[in-house]
Parts: C-alpha cells; structure tokens; sequence
C-alpha cells in the first residue's frame, strides 16, 4: 500500500496496518466531506485504550516488577520469621539468617528514619537566625525606601519598589485606631 497526496481510497483508510496519527487524520479530513465519526471501542487496531503492537512503557514494567519482587521478598520475610525451624528443614532449606535479625532489621530501619527525621529538623533549627536577629528583616536584596516627589499633575509616576520598614508595619498593625 502506496500513499500519494491527492489519491485517497476507501481500502486505504479500513487498512488495519496504515498509520493513524493526528497529522494524517487532519489531512485526510479536510480532503472528504465532513462527517462525524467515533473510534469503535471494540477495535483494537485503534491505537487509543490500549498498549498496541509497541507494548507497554518501561515504567509500567518497572512498577510492575517492583510490586511484584516487594510481595515476594514480604512473603519470604514472613516465612522466614514465622515459620517452625523443623518445617524449613523438612523443605530443605537449612541455612538463612539468624531469627533475631527478623526483629534487629526493622528496628534498626525505625530508629535510622527517626533519628533522620531530628537530624534533619536540628539542621533546620541550627541555619535559622534567631527572631531577634536582624537577619530576620534584612538580607542583600533589601532595599531601602528612597525619597520620592512625587510630580504634581494628572500623570503620577509610580513609586519606586523598596522593602516596608519595620516602624512602619508595627504602626500599621499595632497603632491604636480610632
């Protein structure tokens, strides 16, 4: 199947193999007459709902393999820590790990997130100025009000940008208002 501008032919467009991409859809519509059409959701030659003949994206495998490799690696832990001594061996599986390492590993685990969690907060504490500092207000992107005159006429420039003192805001906030 050849495809010429300008030849469009009835086979072509029931072609399960032929390209169905916006561009090609767009440029055969404006060739034939309007009409309205809807994909058969039945039809899997589509190319819409479903993965197609590329198959399926590498993140949906990856999720896959890792959902399924966290149910067996839980199941074995389980069996692992649960499971009688006597019943691993009359499967014969005669070496793993110490039974105290079912308890030791997830505590570890704990105990490393939360002192993870301090370590980190403590950081926090320790880059933070304290409120009393100036550093609090001020910091090299500060800018000082400058003295404005403001033209007198109907066009009335705009005052240049520059950080509220703090004065100014207690006054607004904190002045008594009658």
């Amino acid at each position: 199947m050849s495809w010429r501008p300008g030849s469009l032919k009835e086979e072509d467009m029931e072609d399960r193999h032929s390209v169905s991409s916006p561009r090609r859809i767009l440029s055969l519509s404006k060739q034939r007459r309007a009409t309205v059409s809807f994909p058969d959701p039945d039809d899997k030659s589509s190319g819409f709902g479903v993965a197609g003949e590329h198959g399926p994206k590498p993140a949906e495998v990856y999720g896959f393999v890792g959902s399924i490799s966290t149910v067996v690696a839980t199941v074995i832990f389980l069996v692992w820590a649960y499971v009688p001594e006597h019943w691993l061996h009359s499967i014969g599986i005669f070496y793993y790990p110490n039974r105290q390492w079912a308890l030791a590993v997830p505590a570890y685990a704990m105990v490393t997130v939360v002192l993870a969690l301090g370590f980190y907060i403590g950081l926090n504490f320790m880059a933070t100025p304290s409120p009393t500092s100036l550093n609090t207000m001020f910091d090299e992107y500060s800018r000082e009000p400058m003295s404005f005159e403001p033209s007198i006429g109907d066009e009335q420039p705009i005052e240049p940008m520059a950080d509220i003192g703090i004065d100014r805001i207690n006054d607004l906030m904190f002045s008594d208002v009658k």
